[in-house]
C-alpha cells in the first residue's frame, strides 16, 4: 500500500490510516491506563511533569475530561482567558508516558480570608492557631479556583488529586515562595464525594454546619448551597 501520508494516496487509503491511527492511539491510552492502574507507587512527582497549562500545551495534549461540565468547560474555555487576564495560573500534570495525556489539572489564583466580613463562630474556627497580636487581619490566602481529575485515572488508587493538593501545600510552605500565604482556600462543590475528598486531605469548612453558612450568606430557603468555603491552614498541618 503507498504510503497513505502522501499528497497522492487514494482516499480510501487515507481512511484507513486515520482509522488505524485512531486504533493504535486508542491502544497506547488503555495500556497507559492499566499500566498505571497496576502501579501501588505511582507517584506524580515521578511519573508526571507538571507544566503551565498554555495554549500550546492545550493545543498538543488529548482535550482534557473528568466528565463533570462545569470543570471541562473551565478548562477548555476558560482557563486560558483567565491566564491571559492575570486573574488565575493554571497547571497541568502530564504523563511522563504519554505527554498528551493530562492526569489532573488546578487553576490557582491570589486570595484573602476577612476576618471582618464573616461571623465570629467561624472567625474562631479560622485564627485557633494564629497568635492573638495577629488576629482580626487579612490573611493571605491562595484560591483553588479549579481541580479536576481525568477520568480515566480517577479512582484508581493513584491519588492525583490528593497528590496534587500535597503539591500546591509543599510549594506554599517552600522557603522559595515569593508571597506569604497562610491559607488555601476552596469553594468546594457542597456534594458528599467534593466534601470528603478535601475533608480527608486536611480542610475544614469555614462554618459546621450548612445552616450557620446559609444564614451568614442570608440565603434564602429556596435558594439552594451549592458550595461550602474550606481552609486548610498551611501552619499547623
Amino acid at each position: 500500500m503507498a504510503n497513505c501520508r502522501h499528497h497522492a494516496c487514494r482516499p480510501s487509503e487515507r481512511l484507513n490510516y486515520a482509522k488505524w491511527t485512531a486504533v493504535r492511539v486508542n491502544y497506547f491510552r488503555l495500556y497507559l491506563r492499566e499500566e498505571m492502574n497496576n502501579n501501588p507507587n505511582f507517584s506524580l512527582a515521578t511519573d508526571a511533569i507538571r507544566l503551565p497549562y498554555t495554549k500550546e500545551v492545550a493545543t498538543y495534549c488529548t482535550p482534557f475530561s473528568c466528565k463533570d461540565k462545569d470543570l471541562d468547560e473551565f478548562f477548555a474555555r476558560d482557563a486560558l482567558l483567565y491566564g491571559t487576564e492575570l486573574l488565575g495560573k493554571t497547571y497541568a500534570w502530564v504523563s511522563s508516558e504519554n505527554t498528551r495525556q493530562i492526569l489532573g489539572i488546578i487553576t490557582l489564583a491570589n486570595d484573602s480570608v476577612k476576618s471582618q466580613h464573616i461571623a465570629n463562630s467561624a472567625k474562631n474556627r479560622l485564627q485557633r492557631g494564629v497568635p492573638n497580636a495577629k488576629r482580626g487581619i487579612n490573611f493571605p490566602a491562595v484560591l483553588i479556583g479549579r481541580l479536576g481529575v481525568s477520568s480515566e485515572f480517577r479512582g484508581k488508587g493513584l491519588n492525583v488529586g490528593s497528590q496534587i493538593l500535597d503539591f500546591v501545600k509543599d510549594w506554599f510552605r517552600s522557603e522559595d515562595n515569593k508571597t506569604g500565604c497562610r491559607f488555601i482556600v476552596v469553594d468546594a462543590y457542597s456534594n458528599p464525594r467534593t466534601l470528603h475528598f478535601y475533608e480527608k486531605n486536611g480542610f475544614k469548612p469555614l462554618y459546621k454546619t450548612e445552616k450557620e453558612e446559609r444564614d451568614f450568606l442570608q440565603l434564602k430557603s429556596d435558594e439552594p448551597l451549592e458550595t461550602r468555603f474550606m481552609f486548610f491552614d498551611l501552619k499547623l498541618n
